[in-house]
């Protein structure tokens, strides 16, 4: 500013032109014949009416052809001229996503995510605003983006935690595009083959209507699950024998296999087999992460490094353990069972570069033989018609985590793991390692039973009125001394009894010390507020916020309000 009060600089406005998209008849707006859509399926796009708003959630199972069902209803929207926003859940979906939505239409499609440049992300915000553009991809923050003629928004994978931005200004994108949809008054669709408590639970109340898409698209049939008990069992590095075993038949035969296991890096614990030291992160109650293909320790919490010891720091011992297993570790151990096998490792570390999950899912659709590695980015929407086989090495893990949402995740992410075998002409097995193959929850997710899997921890949460029977909100506090956060909530409950005392249907839990209680060199606090009248949680949080914002203590304090928390960690 100072600068152009110089007259150093001048100022000036200029606009990227585009013609907006307008069909009239000229030009054809399918670059491709649709797929002959199944009888679920087209009962499902029989009943969107794409002239009003509803909120449509469409319960399809993986393989089950949600997206030929999108791909139509966009079809109807683009033929009135009206535009489409496709909220899909990670950018690395966005290469093959793009690419099928190209394949079919013929017209200007806009790609808005975190991973673009400036200017990259300008031009697909102005063909979006101006109409150029009549298909808009894009992740959370395209919920935002501003359209000339919107006609209908579609949420793909909508169960996905990924929706809500957990850091900042927080936000669900799924509530936002069901709020946007209504005052459009555009139909939204919901697509999910594990679909939300939430979601379902706003079917049963009559918020959303629920469309089943039963079976695979194509003849496809589901893989056979086979729970692998391994108590007492002789493991080699995390694989079972069975599993073993299992995997060289299905590479002998000319087939690709999943081996999934939600942990980056080559082992979460770096210990002293002499004095008992464990690897710590200065900054956070956490243990430090060995990686290899980088090697130091890593924490993958507050992304602080530490180059790897070559001796105890506390003995001197050279004796240093990795304990545990990670993706790199898993790749390792791979590779030394099937030399002749190409092992691809998918994670945030190995696709890190600018395309290089669209090159690697290049190599991975010559549907050669070859073994994927990875983390929960294997789970989301991916398309591998030769995977015929998926490992699940550690499946016990959220069965024990205090997290009241764990079991609902876990489930969701097994159940989408599990869904990219036997996708093409092969039929697929689907094996999951656990120590509790006796578990209620394996047991309803091995009979391909995930509706009763959901209606089981629904009518857990109705019991103990979490939500979606109650709405939470969380109140977190943190500062470098723990005094001073844990204080400025102690007030704040102090605030809120005073507005509104505790009740049956309103419950004030905390301050607690989080779980991990201190991160990134910050003690962290949290206060919990359950509610089971949402406008009596608005009230309370709006008086909260006027409050906080005019404490001079919470001036020094970062402070957050997180409703409908996904995180309570």
């Amino acid at each position: 500013r100072s600068l152009k009060n110089k007259e150093l600089i001048e100022g000036f406005t200029s606009t990227i032109s585009g013609q907006c998209f307008d069909l009239d008849g000229k030009i054809d707006i399918l670059a491709e014949t649709p797929l002959h859509l199944s009888d679920d399926q087209q009962a499902a796009l029989e009943q969107v009416e794409f002239h009003a708003y509803n909120s449509y959630l469409i319960d399809g199972e993986t393989g089950s052809g949600k997206t030929e069902v999108y791909l139509q209803a966009i079809a109807s929207v683009l033929r009135y001229s009206k535009q489409a926003l496709v909220l899909i859940p990670e950018i690395n979906l966005s290469p093959q996503t793009l690419a099928r939505f190209q394949a079919r239409f013929n017209c200007p499609i806009a790609l808005i995510h975190s991973g673009l440049s400036e200017r990259q992300r300008l031009e697909a915000w102005w063909a979006a605003a101006s109409g150029s553009a009549g298909i808009i991809i894009g992740t959370r923050s395209a919920a935002f983006v501003p359209l000339k003629s919107p006609g209908i928004i579609i949420v793909d994978e909508e169960h996905d935690s990924s929706f809500k931005q957990q850091e900042g200004f927080r936000y669900s994108a799924r509530d936002v595009a069901v709020m946007r949809a209504n005052r459009e008054n555009i139909p939204l669709l919901l697509g999910s083959a594990t679909p939300s408590l939430e979601s379902l639970y706003n079917c049963q109340q009559g918020r959303y209507r629920h469309i089943s898409i039963k079976g695979r698209h194509g003849g496809a049939v589901q893989a056979a699950w086979q729970l692998v008990d391994i108590r007492h069992s002789q493991l080699n590095t995390g694989f079972s024998q069975t599993v073993i075993e299992t995997m060289s038949t299905q590479l002998a035969e000319g087939n690709q296999i999943l081996v999934f296991l939600n942990r980056r890096g080559f082992a979460p614990t770096l210990m002293c087999h002499d004095c008992g030291w464990v690897a710590n992160c200065k900054h956070c109650d956490a243990h430090l992460t060995v990686h290899t293909n980088r090697p130091g320790l890593h924490c993958h919490h507050c992304e602080s490094r530490q180059a790897l010891p070559s001796a105890c720091p506390e003995c001197s011992s050279d004796q240093l353990n990795y304990l545990g297993q990670g993706t790199e570790r898993s790749e390792a151990t791979l590779q030394a069972l099937f030399p002749k096998t190409i092992v691809h490792r998918v994670d945030r570390d190995s696709t890190g570069n600018k395309r290089a999950m669209e090159e690697l899912l290049t190599q991975i659709n010559k549907n050669e033989p070859c073994i994927l590695v990875g983390t929960q980015m294997l789970a989301k929407g991916h398309h591998f018609p030769a995977v015929t086989l998926v490992v699940v090495l550690d499946a016990d893990t959220s069965l024990f985590s205090t997290d009241f949402r764990a079991l609902e995740k876990m489930g969701q992410l097994i159940t989408q793991v599990a869904g990219r075998a036997g996708r093409g002409a092969k039929p697929g097995v689907v094996m999951i390692q656990s120590h509790h193959c006796d578990h209620p929850v394996f047991e309803l997710l091995s009979r391909h039973s995930y509706a009763k899997f959901a209606q089981h921890i629904l009518a857990e949460r109705q019991f103990s009125t979490m939500p979606p029977f109650s709405n939470a909100a969380l109140i977190r506090a943190e500062f470098h001394q723990g005094g001073e956060a844990l204080g400025l909530l102690q007030r704040a409950r102090h605030f809120l009894e005073s507005q509104m005392p505790s009740s049956p249907a309103l419950r004030y839990l905390g301050p607690f010390p989080a779980a991990m209680e201190k991160r990134s060199g910050r003690y962290r606090y949290q206060l919990t507020l359950s509610s089971t009248e949402r406008r009596d949680l608005h009230l309370l949080l709006s008086g909260l916020s006027h409050w906080l914002e005019g404490d001079k203590a919470a001036r020094k304090v970062r402070w957050s309000i997180d409703v409908d928390p996904q995180d309570t960690i």
